[in-house]
């Protein structure tokens, strides 16, 4: 069988069976399009699924780092980089249509999760939420090996009183996996609570992510 008639059966099964029915290779070998002179599409988007070894590490890595696979160049791997990005934001807009009143920390939980639990570094993300409980806004504020005495509650409650916000709800994640608060997340969580009730915006919880689970602060206790 010829490179090329192997390169339609991807496509023909989408076209044919619904996207839903095509294996993460075959997606893949779709978004390549082509092999090279010595190996099928196929076999080159099974390399690329086996060298980051399922959805979880190909969401977080970058174009450099596709590139870094013999058979995918500088073009193959912006496709690459840009299909994966607008999966993720087609993900949260729906995310955020659906969610729009949130109640509890499992609620907010389930809204942010998909987006920070396999992240490398450390991300601060808070949503922001009017008098009835709806969500506002989201956004993220600091990124890195987040040492979360750098937190400041002024950048917090700086966007809160610019949208107008009743209250707001503070997440970030663990890259280790295991949400058990440090003592510098405790602290940090008190200084937020503390700012918010001088400034009249209630902060509702200060959610920690891990991998698959979460921890409330709220729920713990720790204010």
């Amino acid at each position: 069988m010829s490179l090329h008639s192997k390169l339609e059966q991807p496509r023909e099964k989408l076209a044919y069976a619904g996207v839903d029915c095509l294996s993460l290779d075959e997606l893949v070998a779709v978004l390549l399009e082509t092999g090279t002179k010595t190996e099928s599409v196929e076999l080159l988007a099974k390399r690329f699924v086996m060298r980051f070894r399922g959805t979880s590490e190909i969401q977080q890595a970058n174009v450099s780092e596709f590139q870094k696979i013999k058979g995918i160049g500088p073009a193959k791997a912006c496709k690459l980089a840009a299909a994966i990005e607008l999966g993720k934001r087609v993900h949260k807009a729906q995310q955020d249509k659906e969610i729009l009143v949130i109640r509890t920390p499992e609620q907010a939980a389930a809204l942010v999760m998909p987006e920070l639990r396999f992240l490398h570094q450390e991300h601060f993300h808070c949503l922001f939420l009017n008098t009835k409980n709806h969500l506002l806004h989201r956004e993220t504020l600091f990124i890195g090996s987040l040492n979360m005495s750098i937190v400041h509650p002024r950048e917090v409650f700086r966007t809160a009183l610019k949208i107008s916000a009743a209250s707001v709800l503070c997440f970030h994640n663990h890259p280790s996996g295991d949400p058990t608060p440090s003592k510098e997340d405790i602290s940090a969580t008190k200084r937020l609570q503390e700012s918010g009730e001088i400034v009249g915006i209630e902060l509702l919880d200060h959610i920690i992510i891990g991998q698959d689970r979460y921890l409330s602060l709220k729920e713990q206790g720790y204010f």
